[in-house]
């Protein structure tokens, strides 16, 4: 390396952040400077504000992955600029091109402004501590005198107490250069390799994932194929042979509610007790419970909310059962009267259907009519109204099991056409007129929706968080330092000891300069930073490797400040 003669001329090499923007071999000057740019960290630092604000309207507006009905809601209440918003994709933030397209700059600039960091660390690590400054008197903190020994043995303390405070030394002829704090720009390289691997890891999450939902009445189960899901979303990369081969059976759900004043019909105790079958495995008895979930095989089961399956009977104008079971009531309010839909398209000589609300605990209220009070089943009653029309086709297409489509269906009326409706209590059965059947309410069970997701990468993430935890740590810590060490001829050898914090506004500096001046038999710089090579105290011997102080002569003629 190259002499300096100045603290400037110490770090007056190409900076870290010129090595980074160097597009070597890009031969338009354009291009270059667009590499230059993009590979910046001002640009990446950028970009990184850029995607936490586009990551905003995710949290704000509901995400049609995740939450379909909201965004149907949200549309119809907001018809002049929600259309806008869906066509620029503010309802799949996470999907959309250009929240892509920041999350790609940003892993490119990234990637461009640390590996060239990374190459030129490591020819630092590698290379010697620079050549000793010609002008130690330049730097702030410097002391300078004279010693009456041997120069070889000045050299010899010094480069002693450099390596026993941690110190890499570089040893001239005349002089000591030294360095430490080399792991700060190691902390900052690892700080900024976790964050790509944290992007990465994200990534490959987003592409792999899945989730899906299902809902499961008390004796049913759930099995981990596709079509046992009702909603299901994953990444583009995700394949049907990542699912896990389990079953989930719902054995008891158990729910209590708050009675007091207090938070009265708040849930207190929210959980299913269930059976779980893998393959070459026996079947365990497993306690789900909301923010405590299943973890099987990486897949994880959650607990996402519950309800009532009124358990009704259909028959039809024959006397056959068309129709007979729990059927799953989703529930509006928080004292969960709830609205369902029962079909049963194989009734014969004609296909019936109702529309139901259910009430778990029914009070008749003046204005209302009946309502539900509080959310347990007290005094559950099932209200209907029926639907009749000639049998359907069957066409393979899909349809929603809690809607119920009227096309080819009439509503059965009374004698003055109001519709005909009728409310059930358990054990209960209600005949439809002109011979049409009748509909039964048999009893009554609970059911749960379970969230069935896994997320491949997640343990990279949190190695990757941790790692850049420690490396920001360790680059905040590190002091990197510099000490020179001069020496001179004469009738008594002169010595220049001086100091340069490469981070500015790091304390220690002066008091590291004084320990390397006392090492050397020097006394230590007064607080002003003027040396002590004028003072009684500026001169002194080495013993061996010991340091030993005297006065000096009064014909000793160094008597100017350094």
């Amino acid at each position: 390396m190259t002499e300096v003669s100045s603290p400037e001329e110490v770090d007056s090499g190409p900076s870290g952040r010129e090595r980074m923007n160097r597009a070597h071999g890009v031969p338009s000057g354009t291009v270059r400077w667009a590499w230059a740019t993009v590979t910046s960290m001002r640009t990446a630092l950028v970009l990184l504000l850029l995607l936490g604000v586009a990551a905003i309207p995710g949290s704000v507006l509901p995400q049609r992955p995740v939450n379909p009905f909201g965004v149907t809601d949200y549309l119809t209440a907001h018809p002049t600029w929600g259309p806008w918003l869906d066509r620029l994709g503010f309802f799949d933030v996470f999907g959309s091109v250009w929240f892509a397209a920041v999350y790609l700059l940003l892993f490119l600039s990234l990637i461009g402004c640390i590996i060239p960091r990374c190459l030129t660390y490591a020819q630092a690590w590698r290379a010697q501590p620079g050549a000793v400054p010609r002008r130690l008197a330049r730097f702030a903190d410097h002391a300078a005198g004279s010693v009456r020994v041997p120069p070889v043995e000045i050299l010899d303390a010094g480069e002693r107490h450099l390596r026993g405070a941690g110190y890499r030394v570089s040893r001239e002829e005349h002089g000591l250069s030294a360095e430490r704090g080399y792991l700060r720009e190691a902390g900052n390289l690892v700080f900024h390799l976790s964050l790509v691997v944290l992007l990465a890891a994200l990534a490959w999450g987003s592409l792999f994932s899945f989730r899906g939902t299902a809902i499961v009445v008390e004796g049913q189960a759930f099995s981990n194929t596709l079509t046992q899901y009702d909603e299901f979303h994953s990444g583009v990369g995700f394949s049907a042979r990542q699912l896990v081969p389990f079953t989930v059976s719902l054995d008891d759900f158990e729910v209590q509610f708050e009675t007091g004043a207090t938070q009265r019909g708040a849930a207190r105790l929210f959980r299913a007790h269930v059976t779980v079958s893998r393959p070459g495995l026996a079947p365990t008895g497993e306690l789900l419970e909301v923010n405590a979930p299943l973890s099987l095989d990486g897949t994880s089961v959650h607990l996402l909310g519950h309800g009532y399956a009124p358990v009704v009977t259909v028959r039809d104008g024959n006397g056959d059962v068309a129709f007979s079971g729990p059927v799953v009531f989703l529930p509006q309010d928080s004292n969960f009267t709830s609205h369902g839909v029962i079909k049963a398209p194989d009734a014969r000589p004609e296909r019936l259907a109702f529309e139901g609300v259910f009430l778990p605990s029914a009070v008749a209220d003046p204005v209302n009519g009946l309502t539900s009070v509080f959310p347990d089943a007290w005094n559950p009653q099932l209200l209907l109204n029926a639907w009749a029309g000639p049998p359907k086709a069957e066409t393979g297409s899909p349809e929603n099991v809690y809607v119920l489509n009227p096309t080819g269906l009439t509503q059965l009326t009374k004698d003055t056409g109001d519709p005909l409706r009728s409310g059930l209590q358990i054990g209960t059965t209600f005949t439809l007129p002109d011979g049409r059947g009748s509909v039964s309410f048999d009893g009554l069970q609970r059911w749960t929706k379970l969230q069935v997701s896994a997320t491949p990468g997640g343990w990279l993430v949190l190695a990757s968080v941790l790692i850049g935890i420690l490396g920001l740590t360790v680059s905040l810590l590190v002091r990197p330092r510099r000490l020179f060490l001069r020496i001179g001829r004469g009738e008594s050898t002169q010595v220049e000891v001086a100091g340069v914090d490469r981070v500015d506004g790091r304390p220690g500096l002066g008091e590291a300069v004084a320990q390397l001046a006392r090492a050397v038999g020097l006394d230590p710089p007064r607080a002003d930073g003027v040396g002590a090579e004028g003072s009684a105290e500026g001169q002194a011997t080495l013993a061996g490797t010991d340091v030993a102080e005297r006065a000096p002569s009064k014909d000793d003629p160094r008597q100017e400040r350094s």
